[in-house]
């Protein structure tokens, strides 16, 4: 998802004026480093943005007998990078968080042993991965898409662009700002979904072009869209004036839901021809000092009650099939129905070496 930011429900809700959405565990009782099969503690290791809700943990402690403890481990590919390093002797026993665009990275260095979650038969076809060695578990979906201020566009009678063709065109010179693809999870996966559009060697060219059509590079999404965004509530108040951002189809859904009053609909719309699928893992650590705490976790991931808590908790989308969101968060969703897609051998192959292209070619 280059050191990678998952979508942070806690810096959005920051935005708005409320309180951020934490991650809570069972926080009492053993810790991880009691160790041990006889643990009664399961620790989870993950990004920031990790959140489930408390009746949703207790019910799996309920249920299993564990107790769970969560690890925020900075952003996502930092909390990938960290694991690695410390595979031998870990820092918990399930890792979460871990996406598309740097599987093959954890896999390759062995951060995972094998295990088939239970009821992983339901988790839907496209979305499963390393089905010969079942090191990781599908957990939930989204797309990476451009965001646009409703309310600039309308007050300028221009219709917003809605595929990446149109960004480069000079109705919209000086209106889009993206993410660092070498620091950034969206800035990532919008590099990948332009080179799934335009191939190996075209989406260099379209870069070209959106460079010289006034596109604007910021490290983060946060920076991104709480401060150059002029849609977002972070936006608005820090006086952003780019009314295109690089975010996730899931933003609208956050901006109507913690509003307050609550709009008809969000202020801000996706453009649906610009989204990059993203999937995000989780799998058991090799050398998990409680292994069987960690399969009863990855067990419960998978569960149809955690997997319809997570969209209002961390604004994704589940994998399970059946599972279907709360009703606030459809109420606004904005379905991708044909978004970018790139395999993770072919990411693998490709990645480091496209985002050094992209750095010499956009940032200097």
């Amino acid at each position: 998802m280059s050191t990678i930011r998952k979508f942070s429900v806690a810096a959005l809700a920051t935005g708005l004026g409320i309180g951020a959405l934490a991650a809570c565990g069972g926080g009492s009782g053993d810790s991880a480093s009691d160790g041990g099969s006889g643990s009664k503690t399961v620790t989870l290791v993950s990004h920031d943005s990790f959140a489930a809700s408390k009746s949703v943990l207790k019910e799996f402690e309920k249920q299993s007998g564990y107790q769970v403890k969560v690890l925020e481990d900075g952003d996502a590919g930092q909390a990938v990078n960290k694991a690695i390093l410390t595979k031998d002797n870990p820092q918990g026993d399930v890792f979460f968080g871990v996406d598309n665009t740097l599987l093959s990275r954890a896999l390759d260095n062995g951060l995972f042993q094998p295990y088939e979650a239970q009821e992983a038969d339901r988790i839907r076809p496209e979305y499963r991965a390393d089905q010969a060695g079942h090191r990781v578990t599908p957990i939930d979906s989204g797309d990476i898409c451009v965001n646009y201020d409703k309310k600039y566009f309308t007050d300028h009678e221009l219709a917003p662009p809605q595929s990446l063709d149109d960004l480069t065109k000079p109705a919209y010179k000086n209106l889009l700002v993206t993410e660092n693809a070498s620091t950034s999870s969206p800035g990532l996966g919008f590099l990948l979904g332009t080179a799934a559009q335009f191939g190996d060697q075209g989406w260099q060219d379209y870069w070209n072009k959106l460079k010289g059509n006034g596109l604007k590079v910021v490290d983060g999404w946060e920076q991104a869209y709480n401060e150059e965004f002029s849609g977002s509530a972070g936006g608005k108040k820090a006086g952003g004036d780019r009314p295109l951002v690089v975010s996730y189809a899931s933003s609208p859904p956050v901006e109507a839901i913690y509003a307050q009053p609550q709009p008809k609909e969000a202020p801000t719309g996706v453009a649906t021809g610009t989204c990059f699928r993203q999937v995000e893992y989780a799998g058991l650590l090799s050398n998990a000092k409680n292994p069987a705490g960690g399969k009863a976790l990855l067990d419960f991931m998978i569960g149809k009650e955690f997997q319809e808590d997570m969209p209002l908790n961390m604004f994704v989308d589940p994998v399970r099939e059946g599972a279907q969101p709360p009703a606030d968060f459809a109420k606004y969703a904005v379905e991708i129905k044909d978004p970018h897609t790139m395999a993770p051998d072919k990411i693998a192959a490709n990645r480091d070496q496209w985002v050094k292209s992209w750095t010499a070619l956009v940032l200097k």
